[in-house]
This record gives C-alpha cells, sequence and structure tokens, in this order.
C-alpha cells in the first residue's frame, strides 16, 4: 500500500498539512524533520511515497530526505508495529533488571530488536537510555513512561496490548496513544493529552526541593558563559525561575 501513490484526498490532506508545517520555519528544508513523522503518522513509517512527497514538496531530492530518515532512529523505515515498547538497558537500567526485562519481552514476544509481532501490534525496541534514571528500570511505550518495570510488569503491558486493552503510563497522559497518533503529535500538531496525568514525579523534584530547604543558590555566568561562584546569585525558586516550571514538564512526546 505505502509503496503507491496517495489516494487524492490523503495527498490533498498531507500537502495541506505539510504547507503549515513549512510555515513554521524561515528556512523551508527546516521542516522535513516534523514532516517526516507527518509521514510515519499516515505510514507507520517513512514509505518511499512519502520520502517522495517531502522531496517534492522541499525542492530537495530523494536521496536529500533519505538521508535524514536513515539518521534519526525514531523514523522508520519499514512497517512499525502499533505500540514501539523500548526497555532501556543503558547501565543503570540494565543493573536494576532491564537486561532481564528486555530478554523477557524479546523471548516471550518472539522478536529482537526493532523487529514487529506477526499481528503488527508491538515492535520491540533496545534503547540506549529512556533518560529517566531515577526511575530505574524503565519501558516506554511510544515514548510515554513506564517506571520502576519488573520482568512481571512490563509482560503485563505487551499482554494487555495484545489483548486490545488499553494501556496508561505512570507519568503522561490517561492512555498510551497509538504510534501514528503519536507520530502525529511529534509533527507539531496538538493532541490535546497535554495536561493529563502527573509531570515530573517526587524522585525528579527531590534535588530541587533540597536545594529550596537550604536556600542554594546558583551562579550567575560571567559573559563568556562560564560560572562565577563569587557573583550574586539568583536562588533557587526565584519567581520567574526556570526552577518554578519542573512540576508541569512532561514526561514523553507530550
Amino acid at each position: 500500500m505505502s509503496e503507491a501513490s496517495y489516494e487524492p484526498d490523503v495527498e490533498a490532506r498531507l500537502r495541506a498539512e505539510c504547507g503549515e508545517i513549512i510555515a513554521r520555519y524561515p528556512h523551508s528544508r527546516s521542516a522535513l524533520g516534523p514532516m517526516l513523522h507527518l509521514i510515519q503518522s499516515v505510514d507507520g513509517y517513512v514509505s518511499p511515497r512519502g520520502v517522495t512527497l517531502c522531496a517534492d514538496m522541499l525542492g530537495l531530492t530523494r536521496a536529500e530526505v533519505s538521508a535524514v530518515a536513515t539518521f534519526y532512529s525514531q523514523y522508520r523505515r519499514r512497517p512499525n508495529g502499533d505500540y514501539n515498547v523500548g526497555v532501556c538497558t543503558n547501565p543503570l537500567c540494565a543493573v536494576m533488571g532491564g537486561d532481564i526485562i528486555w530478554q523477557t519481552l524479546s523471548d516471550k514476544l518472539g522478536v529482537g530488536h526493532t523487529e514487529t509481532t506477526a499481528d503488527g501490534k508491538i515492535t520491540l525496541e533496545q534503547l540506549e537510555c529512556n533518560a529517566a534514571c531515577d526511575y530505574a528500570p524503565v519501558v516506554m511505550v511510544n515514548w510515554e513512561f513506564f517506571d520502576n518495570q519488573t520482568p512481571a510488569s512490563a509482560t503485563q503491558i505487551v499482554d494487555d496490548i495484545q489483548a486490545d486493552k488499553p494501556i496508561t503510563p505512570t507519568r503522561g497522559p490517561d492512555r498510551v496513544p497509538t504510534f501514528k497518533e503519536v507520530s502525529r503529535t511529534l509533527a507539531g500538531f496538538d493532541d490535546g493529552l497535554a495536561d493529563e496525568g502527573i509531570g515530573a514525579g517526587k524522585p525528579s523534584l527531590l534535588g530541587l526541593e533540597i536545594a529550596r530547604e537550604h536556600g542554594w543558590q546558583a551562579p550567575d555566568a560571567n559573559a563568556d558563559g562560564t560560572a562565577d561562584a563569587t557573583a550574586g546569585a539568583r536562588k533557587v525558586g526565584q519567581a520567574g525561575s526556570s526552577a518554578e516550571r519542573p512540576a508541569t514538564d512532561k514526561g514523553g512526546a507530550k
């Protein structure tokens, strides 16, 4: 299906939405990244016809588009499952059980790294880091966090996916959107889920809380960007400081 041309109505919609993306940038080729996510929201991967459409709209060659699509790991060159299950096996998660979780899921699903189950529901991925070491071991499903996992809890996640049951991340929206739905969000089209669920959890904010309790201060930067520990520093938690914002940050694609 994805090797052929798009149906006229689908292509018209894609071109219109690609036009919206291009309008965000002063240089049109800067729009290629989100445009590729938009292609994935329709085809489930960066398809040949999607490459052709992007190249045509941006005045690029197919080779230039493919060079970007093959460089970044979030762009898939073959159909992805409805749910991308990524298991962190970087050192901290690995020693906390990530390696065992990975092997458990790989054996259960009968697939390896970036391989997809026969039913097309799950693509299993071995991730370098989920950027959530305070919750190790961590699994991400379509870039939403499932914290403090065990082989049993991770197995339950994939069982629920295969049973068509909704799954709820530890932090983030009330349900995990599909890979195509998340791809559309990554393309810059709001899914309305940004304010669902909790954002940063207590372990992530512990350092900030300790700093506030002790009145610790961050040094100002010199003109050359280096820190000046002797200069008057802004107190942690001062109004307008970025320290006020972590509680609103969301994990994953949201």
